[in-house]
Parts: structure tokens; C-alpha cells; sequence
């Protein structure tokens, strides 16, 4: 039997030992990374056997697109040129006799064949936004593609194409970035660099990019131009004309003269023009274009070649001033024609809105009254013969009619900030306006206008200024100066001032009352109450009393408030109000009207006689100022007895027998004392023996002795307080 067994595991090894010594691989040894269009082989080589029988396929079963050629121990699957359609993983199978091995390889296909394109849509402009195109051709597969685009190192833009492919294809991938060229972007480097993030493929092959150097252009402008000796000519004169235009590259200067029919006649591409022996023909517009392959810019001159000299004088000058709702006569003069044409008009063809008369060598035009319609360039042209000549003058407005206005916030109180304002009213133009306040002859503040220039209306110029006033600021001069300034028109008044004096309050303060001869009155007595209170002007006072809902009940307005024979109700808080234009200030007293003990009410609550087993309450009360003392007490034969009570007020529940008897309440104040009693008559209930007491027969006949008693208690407790030996604590512990 261990034979057999030993015969069986031979077998089992020689097997494994045959299977072993047959095997293939596969080249090459790793995931084959191709571009597309290439051409890539992979190659099976089997071991371990003579003559193995190959055989290739895609994992999927989908046509290899490659051809198979093998020999001996190898076979070769090449594909070539590689597509999309061999983006596969391919097996390789081999037989041997009843031995069959397989292997496989996956094939990736890429596209990145081209360097990046930079794209401009046309020259760069200094100052123009333009838009440059970084285009990376024929890539797959674009989802691992980023993009960088640089300008002199620095990084513009950067982007990855992360989104999902729908389709094996090439794509044209782009990326777009705009920025305004300037000047110092001349001869910079725009760098476009494509990375595609496979790292199969080599390094070198991965990343590719474009270089452009930038030519930046500026279009041209500020042309101008310069004639010498004037664009005014006299017939067989010369005139040369010089045009200079800024541009990057330098723009090229072409010179033509403009047609009646608006079309340009080419003159010369030089910067100068000189024109000799003019004639009347020769006026007109003449036309320098500044132009490089950024743009052109144009300047016009306009030549007048006339026919024989004179003069124009326009008046009163280049420039005239005018006050609104006044007068302004406009002279125009000829010098050297016998009988001159004229006419007037405003530079922007508006209405004259005046008067024009005309006579021999003299022309007027009269505005009255001026208004702002009248504002503006009036030009007066002059015809002589052919020749025409034409003047200018400048209306300018102005109102400035009043002295400036200074108003304060209040009435100025030392210590309290008040805003004073300079007003300047009805002013035209206000940005020619500057104010000024002075205090005591230095400037405390300045304001200029310096706005509305397009805003034709009379404004109020106003300038605030916070002052905290002080006492020695009384009788100093607040001064609001006002100056338009259009002196080089020769304009008065161009100053205005308005001056004001100080006079500083000072707000009613350490108001007090004085009381003779005290707060604390006996009723029936006088009292005077006396205001005093700081301030300047002196304060007005004024006396109330407060309600007891807090208002005040007017009483006088007199330094002193005086009450005689004050009644209780006089009692209560008293206030003086000292005041004046600068404030109010306030003091208050309370008066104590005080009485003697009266009004004391003593009940027995429900009733006097109560039946045993029911609740009495026994209440005393009175309601003098100061407050009094209130004792209650039970009286029997062997002394009194102090009840506790609760604001006068003792409680007896379930009344007893014993409880009947005469109940004493007593009042006291610094002003006297005032005492009541009552009799509590407790009866028993139904089903219990009635019987007379021996001891309430006592108590009865004792009552009488009780009044004179109390009598000399108070005599003698009277004459104790007097003395200042009287102690509540003592007379509520003692019992009479």
C-alpha cells in the first residue's frame, strides 16, 4: 500500500515539474504606453518547449488591427501604424502538446504630436484689452492635459481639462487669457507650455511649449501740429507747417488737404509742409495723419489766405465781466475796409438773445438784462470783399449781490458747542467763492467752492464752524468774509464781510433753596423757602410743587416762597427752577408738616361681640406725619398685656372666653399721644352654661379707674420724652 502511495506523489511531481518547465513571456514587460500613428511590436516567447502554437487576442474579443508573424519559440503581434482601435489589453496563448500558457499585455494609445500654437486676433495695442489663444492640436487624451500660460516668467493662466471624455478622439485643447499690453511689454516672452500628466511616456516627451516675443504697438495720437508764421495769410505769402504725432512703432506722416467734397488730396509724406506764393485758393482745411499699423490720428489746420490786411478790435476786451439781471454792450470794430460786413453769433450756435446794431465800421451787441442764456463765446465775424475775418470775446457771469449772513445754532453758553454758519446767498459761480470766519481777527476756519462748474443756478455758500464759547469771548467780533474770486476780470466788489459780537451766557448752575426755619414743621407754623442760583444773565426762578403723579403745580415766580400756618396737606417736595435763554437748573426740598396724634381709629373686626370659636381682628390706625408709634394692648387686673401685633392690626383666631375683655391701643409721636379702647364681649356657644365672670364684674369695675391712669401715663411719658429718656423698646416690654 506505501508503495502505491509513493508511485502516485512520483507521477504528481513529474507533472509539476513538466508543467513548470513550460512557460512564456511577454515583451514588452510592462503597460505599453503609445502615440498615435507610431509603430509598436510586442513580442511572446515561450520556454520550455520545442515547438510551441501560438495565438493572439484582445481581452474583449475584438479584432487585434496588427499583424502576427511567428517562428519557433516566438511570435510578434505588430501593430502599426497604432489607432484607437488597438487601445487594448492583448493575450497571448501558447500551446504545447496538452500544456497551454497565457500571458497579456494592455496597450494605451496617446496623441501629443504637436508644440503649442499662440494665436493673437491682431497687433497689441497699448491700453487695449486683447485676447491670446494658447491651442495645443490633435491631443489625446485631453483629460490628463494642463495648460500653462506665461508672460516674462510670470504665470497668467493655468488649466487642467479634468472633464470626461464622451469619445476616443484628437482634440483641439485651448486656452484663453486677456490682459492690456502696456509699454514695458515690449520684447517680453509669451510662453505657452502643455504638460500632458502620463508618466509612461519619457519625461522629454510629456511637456512641450511655444515662445513668441511681443511687439507692442501704440496707436498714434497727440498730433500736432505747428504753422509758421500763421494760419493767417496774406496773398503770395508763405506758410510752413511742422506735424509731430506720438506712436509705437513711429507713425509715418501724411499730409493732405481736405476737397469741398470731403475727400483727401495726398500733399506730402514728410513732417513738413511748406506752401509758397498762396492764393485765395490755397484756404482751407489741411490735414497731417499721424499712421502706423496700430491706427492713425488725425490734427486739421485751417489755412485763410486773405486778400488784403485790416484789422477787427473787439470789445471790452477777450473777456467781460456781467452781472446777472444788469448790462453788457459788446463792441466790434474794423480797421482798414471801407464797408465791412457783420455779423455775430455764439461759439455753440445758441441764440444771441440781444440786440445787434450795425453802422459804418462799428457793430454792438447789447444784452440787457444778462441772464445765464447769455453765457458764452461770442464770436463777430467780419466780411471785406472776399476776405473774412472773425473776434471773440468770453461773457462771463457773476452774482454776488449781499453781504454774507451769520446765524448761530443758540443762544451762545459758555462751555456748550454751537454751530455758527456763514451764509453767502445768491452767489454765481459758486466755485469761485471762498469764505471766511474770523473770531478776534484770526481765521478760524476757510472754505473754497470748488465745484458746480457745469451747474448755471445762484447757490448759497454756506461755511459751519463748532465753537465752544467761554466768558472772555464776550465783545469779540465774529467776522464772515466773503471773497469771488474774478480779479482778472477786474470785477468789484469781489469782497463782502458782515460782522457779529459775542455775547456768551453762562447757564444757570448751583442752584439751592434755604429753608427758615426748617423742613421739618409743626403744623400750623410759617415757613420761608429761598432760590438762589448762578448764572448770567441772571436766572428767573421759578417755584412749583410736585403732585403726587410727579407734575408740577406752578406757585410763583418770586426769589422767595413763604407759608404761613401750614396745614398737614402743605406737606411735600417743593422745586425752584432757575433759568434763562441759556438753560435751567433745578433744586428741591421736602417739607415734614408734623401733628400730634389724632384721628386714631381702634375696630374689632367683624364685630365687638363675637361668639366663642370665631376670628376677631382688632385694627388700630392713624395716619398723622411723622409716622407714630402704635402700641395695642390687652388690660386686666394683673397688668397689660402688649399684643404683636402686624401694622397695628392683632389677629384672634378661634376666640375664647378668656378672650373677652377691654383692648387699648395707644399712639405716640415727638408731638404727643393719643390713646382708644374698645370692649370685646365673646359669647358662648349654644348647649354651654351661661355664668357671669367674677373676674370680667372686676374688670368692669376696674375700667373706670382707667382713664385717669392713662391721663398720668401720658403726663408722665410726655415729660420722660421731653427729656429724652422716652424708649419705645422699654414701653412695649412693660406691662401697666
Amino acid at each position: 500500500k506505501m508503495e502505491g502511495i509513493s508511485g502516485a506523489l512520483t507521477l504528481l511531481w513529474m507533472v509539476f515539474a513538466a508543467s513548470q518547465a513550460f512557460k512564456i513571456e511577454i515583451s514588452p514587460d510592462s503597460p505599453v504606453m503609445a502615440p498615435i500613428g507610431a509603430s509598436v511590436s510586442l513580442t511572446c516567447r515561450a520556454m520550455g518547449c520545442e515547438a510551441p502554437a501560438f495565438s493572439w487576442r484582445t481581452q474583449i474579443d475584438s479584432p487585434l488591427n496588427g499583424k502576427v508573424r511567428s517562428a519557433g519559440s516566438t511570435s510578434t503581434l505588430t501593430m502599426d501604424p497604432v489607432s484607437f482601435e488597438n487601445e487594448h489589453s492583448y493575450l497571448c496563448t501558447a500551446t504545447c502538446g496538452a500544456r497551454k500558457a497565457e500571458r497579456g499585455i494592455e496597450v494605451q494609445v496617446y496623441s501629443f504630436p504637436k508644440d503649442p500654437e499662440i494665436h493673437l486676433p491682431g497687433p497689441l495695442q497699448v491700453g487695449q484689452p486683447i485676447t491670446v489663444t494658447c491651442l495645443v492640436p490633435d491631443v489625446y487624451p485631453f483629460d490628463r492635459l494642463e495648460i500653462d500660460l506665461l508672460k516674462d516668467n510670470r504665470l497668467l493662466k493655468n488649466q487642467e481639462f479634468l472633464e470626461p471624455m464622451e469619445s476616443k478622439s484628437l482634440k483641439n485643447m485651448s486656452l484663453e487669457v486677456t490682459f492690456t499690453p502696456t509699454r514695458e511689454d515690449m520684447g517680453k516672452a509669451l510662453v505657452c507650455r502643455a504638460m500632458l500628466h502620463i508618466n509612461e511616456v519619457d519625461a522629454e516627451l510629456r511637456e512641450r511649449e511655444t515662445t513668441k516675443e511681443l511687439q507692442v504697438y501704440v496707436s498714434p495720437k497727440n498730433t500736432t501740429v505747428s504753422v509758421s508764421p500763421s494760419t493767417r495769410l496774406q496773398e503770395g505769402g508763405s506758410v510752413t507747417m511742422t506735424c509731430a504725432s506720438e506712436g509705437l512703432p513711429a507713425p509715418q506722416i501724411l499730409w493732405s488737404r481736405k476737397l469741398d467734397n470731403g475727400n483727401l488730396q495726398p500733399l506730402s509724406g514728410n513732417a513738413t509742409l511748406t506752401l509758397i506764393a498762396m492764393r485765395m485758393e490755397d484756404s482751407g482745411i489741411y490735414v497731417c495723419a499721424g499712421v502706423n499699423l496700430a491706427g492713425e490720428d488725425r490734427k486739421e489746420v485751417e489755412l485763410l489766405v486773405q486778400e488784403k490786411p485790416f484789422t477787427v478790435e473787439i470789445g471790452p476786451g477777450p473777456q467781460v465781466a456781467a452781472q446777472l439781471g444788469g448790462a453788457v454792450v459788446l463792441t466790434c470794430g474794423v480797421t482798414g475796409c471801407e464797408a465791412p460786413s457783420f455779423s455775430w453769433r455764439t461759439q455753440i450756435d445758441s441764440p444771441l438773445s440781444g440786440q445787434v446794431r450795425s453802422e459804418g465800421p462799428r457793430s454792438t451787441l447789447t444784452l440787457s438784462p444778462v441772464g445765464f442764456e447769455n453765457e458764452h463765446s461770442y464770436l463777430c465775424t467780419v466780411t471785406c470783399g472776399r476776405k473774412k475775418l472773425e473776434k471773440g470775446i468770453k461773457v462771463d457771469l457773476y452774482s454776488f449781490p449781499r453781504d454774507p449772513e451769520i446765524e448761530t445754532s443758540g443762544v451762545l453758553v459758555s462751555g456748550s458747542p454751537v454751530t455758527v454758519s456763514c451764509k453767502v446767498p445768491e452767489v454765481y459761480p459758486l466755485e469761485r467763492l471762498e469764505i471766511q470766519l474770523l473770531k478776534g481777527g484770526r481765521v478760524v476756519k476757510n472754505k473754497n467752492f470748488l465745484m458746480g462748474a457745469d451747474k448755471k443756478s445762484l447757490e448759497t455758500g454756506s461755511l459751519d464752524v463748532t465753537l465752544v464759547p467761554t466768558t472772555e469771548d464776550t465783545g469779540e467780533a465774529l467776522v464772515c468774509l466773503a471773497q469771488l474770486h474774478m480779479d482778472e476780470l477786474g470785477l468789484e466788489p469781489t469782497r463782502r464781510q458782515s460782522s457779529h459780537t459775542l455775547y456768551v451766557n453762562i447757564a444757570p448752575r448751583n442752584t439751592s433753596i434755604q429753608v427758615s426755619p426748617s423742613s421739618i414743621l409743626e403744623e400750623g407754623s410759617s415757613v420761608t423757602m429761598t432760590c438762589s442760583s448762578d448764572g448770567l444773565p441772571a436766572p428767573r426762578f421759578r417755584w412749583s410743587r410736585q403732585l403726587k403723579n410727579g407734575q408740577l403745580q406752578f406757585l410763583s415766580e418770586n426769589t422767595t416762597l413763604t407759608l404761613t400756618s401750614t396745614r398737614r396737606e402743605d406737606a411735600g417736595i417743593y422745586v425752584c427752577e432757575g433759568s434763562s435763554l441759556a438753560g435751567i437748573s433745578r433744586d428741591e426740598v421736602e417739607l415734614i408738616i408734623q401733628v400730634a396724634p389724632k384721628d386714631m381709629q381702634l375696630t374689632a373686626s367683624p364685630s365687638e361681640s363675637v361668639k366663642e370659636g370665631d376670628t376677631v381682628i382688632i385694627s388700630c390706625t392713624c395716619g398723622n406725619v411723622p409716622k407714630t408709634w402704635i402700641i395695642l394692648k390687652k388690660k386686666a387686673e394683673s397688668g397689660d398685656t402688649v399684643l404683636k401685633s402686624i401694622e397695628g392690626a392683632y389677629t384672634i383666631h378661634k376666640a375664647q372666653l378668656e378672650d373677652a375683655g377691654v383692648y387699648e391701643c395707644e399712639s405716640k409721636n415727638e408731638r404727643g399721644l393719643q390713646s382708644r379702647s374698645i370692649t370685646l364681649d365673646v359669647k358662648g356657644r349654644e348647649g354651654n352654661k351661661d355664668y357671669f365672670s367674677p373676674g370680667l364684674l372686676v374688670l368692669y369695675c376696674a375700667s373706670s379707674l382707667i382713664i385717669p391712669a392713662i391721663g398720668m401715663i401720658v403726663y408722665f411719658a410726655r415729660k420722660a420724652n421731653m427729656k429724652g429718656s422716652y424708649s419705645l423698646v422699654e414701653a412695649q416690654k412693660s406691662k401697666v
